[in-house]
């Protein structure tokens, strides 16, 4: 690739594509990113996450030194060297009667499911979007893969997400598949692509701007921006695949 810092900027999702889903990034992967990609391009994170999380899974804040770009929540929620820029809200979008008679339905299904387990934290409240899990947030490593392994079988987000769609038809409501147990919900265009509209205020726009990420399937909450026309998409399965098409795409 003949283009400098400046002209290339790497967007990364988060879990599946930099860190194993919910785990801390190795140090192999830091060492990779800060050591050798930095120099040769600009970097930005979006996942779907909150910030806290995100710091959880980079081991504190000094990633958002690192990175020139960090995007928790679909890009909601923009930091830029460091310092936030702002923030979108999705209960002073929706209004706080529907939002409760969305998250309401949301508890009453969930209650009348009948998975091999549950655990708690069901419905988290980010800034931008609605985190819905059948199983429960507050589920162990091992109990996510069950369920992971389940909900391929049984479909029970897919289905769920299905009967949202019927009861909330009049609302403009997007519904995305990410990570191992839970599903996000936000307003139309509210999905990973709301990043670049922050990333379009600059100056001196990018030449390439390349996407990785591993929910690239429709209905996956990598798959609008990794489809959008202003993007480059990699499709990645796992960390080490992110590593292995980056150091061909940078040629190092």
């Amino acid at each position: 690739m003949d283009l400098n810092r400046d002209d290339v900027l790497i967007l990364f999702d988060v879990d599946g594509t930099l860190t194993q889903p919910r785990q801390p990034i190795t140090e192999e992967m830091e060492k990779f990113l800060y050591q050798s990609v930095l120099s040769r391009a600009t970097l930005g994170l979006v996942g779907g996450s909150d910030l806290e999380k995100m710091c959880e899974q980079f081991k504190g804040r000094e990633f958002l030194q690192k990175f020139d770009y960090v995007f928790p929540e679909n890009g909601l929620v923009q930091y830029e060297l460091g310092k936030e820029m702002g923030k979108m809200s999705i209960s002073k979008h929706l209004g706080e009667d529907v939002l409760q008679r969305f998250i309401n339905y949301c508890l009453h299904y969930i209650a009348d499911l009948e998975l091999p387990i549950k655990r708690g934290t069901f419905i988290e409240f980010r800034n931008g979007m609605l985190n819905v899990s059948p199983i429960g947030r507050n589920c162990t490593t091992e109990e996510r893969n069950q369920f992971l392994e389940y909900d391929n079988e049984h479909h029970v987000r897919r289905t769920m997400i299905e009967r949202l769609k019927e009861k909330f038809s009049e609302m403009d409501l997007t519904y995305s598949i990410g990570g191992q147990i839970s599903f996000d919900v936000y307003p139309v265009g509210w999905d990973k692509t709301y990043c670049l509209n922050h990333i379009a205020k600059r100056k001196n726009p990018f030449r390439e701007i390349h996407f990785f990420g591993d929910k690239t399937y429709q209905g996956g909450n990598d798959y609008e921006i990794f489809t959008h026309p202003q993007t480059i998409g990699h499709r990645v399965v796992s960390p080490d695949d992110t590593r292995k098409q980056l150091a061909e795409l940078l040629k190092l």
